[in-house]
């Protein structure tokens, strides 16, 4: 009987313990916690830490709002960055360190290295675009000097994609939360940091030069070997990524975000090219499987975690921290502050262009938002 009432007793105890458990929430949601990464989708903020605030006097190259980690607490699960070589250092430039540049690449990791310390059932993916051709050796000497390769996966192989991939909860046990892709790295040289993944090795990417809302696709660009065949592309268990973010062409062929499409660009409904509807497309497209990560510009707009949350079928987020879904500041999408086409123009020319008089009378006209003109004559 004592026995029996120490049962009684217990019980209780024991069923709130498993309640925990399963309500335990993996980015952002319990229902995902037995999922396996590349069977969900993962929001991704496009060019990461390039953002267009007060920080970068506003600049047009930036392609988001906030920084990287209020992505993250927003709901962000994939930040990309492009790295550059800049006097004998690795930073994070956009297309040019003249034009932006966002600091060292192992100042970002470690902010994402915080980031990762006080999220621990968070699992995030990182993206570098290689520019300048960094060997692992000076890639993992970044991620070294953060501190941050303990949380770095390593798949089982270097050269192909496996069948299946870990859940969020077995990923979040072993304190592997870090997925890292690098387009492109030779995984044949890659002897030094196995957990550096070449992205074409792992992932298909969609077209991602668009500029125009009615031609976003959802076949097989890159890599090469899959290029415009879906089916090869699944066949070798390629991620799909879904790159959704539009550009606009300005004065000497220079392409910048169109942020103002962005409202529906990022759209769960509504409008030529909006992610919703290009997302179920995709989905119908690859057999069925959602897009395992989803990129965007200006992530807060739309907003865009609400295509992903349909997808996932999330609808218990928690733990996210908001921020509004109009710009971060009052200068204006169409970058009408005093003076901001001239500066654009300047440093486009610093980059090496040679901007004619038609140019520099255009970004200093009244041409009201057009190509950034706005100064009155």
């Amino acid at each position: 009987m004592l026995g029996l009432g120490l049962l009684a007793l217990l019980a209780p105890l024991v069923s709130a313990d498993a309640l925990a458990a399963r309500a335990t929430a993996c980015n952002n949601s319990p229902d995902l916690c037995s999922k396996s990464y590349g069977e969900i989708t993962h929001l991704g903020a496009h060019d990461s830490p390039f953002v267009r605030d007060a920080s970068t006097d506003f600049s047009t190259s930036g392609n988001q709002f906030f920084n990287t980690t209020v992505q993250l607490d927003a709901g962000v699960r994939l930040v990309t960055a492009q790295v550059h070589k800049q006097n004998n250092e690795w930073h994070l430039c956009h297309s040019s360190c003249d034009l932006l540049d966002a600091g060292t690449l192992s100042a970002w990791l470690s902010s994402i290295k915080t980031w990762l310390d006080n999220n621990p059932n968070e699992v995030i993916t990182v993206l570098l675009v290689n520019s300048d051709d960094a060997s692992a050796s000076d890639l993992n000497g970044q991620f070294e000097a953060a501190n941050i390769v303990k949380y770095a996966y390593t798949p089982p192989s270097k050269t192909s994609a496996p069948t299946t991939w870990p859940t969020l909860q077995e990923l979040i046990n072993k304190g592997t939360r870090m997925m890292t892709f690098v387009a492109s790295l030779d995984p044949s040289s890659n002897t030094v940091a196995p957990y550096l993944m070449d992205e074409f090795t792992f992932i298909f990417e969609n077209q991602f030069d668009v500029t125009a809302a009615a031609n976003f696709s959802c076949l097989p660009n890159r890599p090469s070997s899959v290029e415009g065949n879906t089916e090869s592309a699944l066949s070798a268990k390629l991620l799909p990524f879904m790159n959704h973010f539009l550009d606009q062409q300005e004065l000497l062929g220079i392409e910048i975000p169109n942020v103002d499409a962005v409202d529906t660009t990022n759209a769960p409904s509504g409008g030529t090219g909006n992610l919703g509807t290009a997302a179920t497309t995709c989905k119908q497209t690859y057999s069925g499987r959602q897009p395992t990560f989803i990129l965007v510009d200006f992530f807060n707009k739309g907003p865009a975690i609400s295509t992903v949350d349909k997808l996932n079928n999330v609808t218990n987020a928690v733990g996210r921290i908001s921020v509004p879904s109009s710009d971060s500041s009052s200068s204006g999408s169409t970058s009408s502050g005093v003076f901001k086409g001239l500066v654009d123009l300047v440093n486009q020319a610093k980059m090496g262009a040679e901007p004619t008089i038609g140019n520099w009378v255009w970004a200093g006209g009244n041409w009201g938002g057009l190509l950034n003109g706005g100064i009155s004559l």
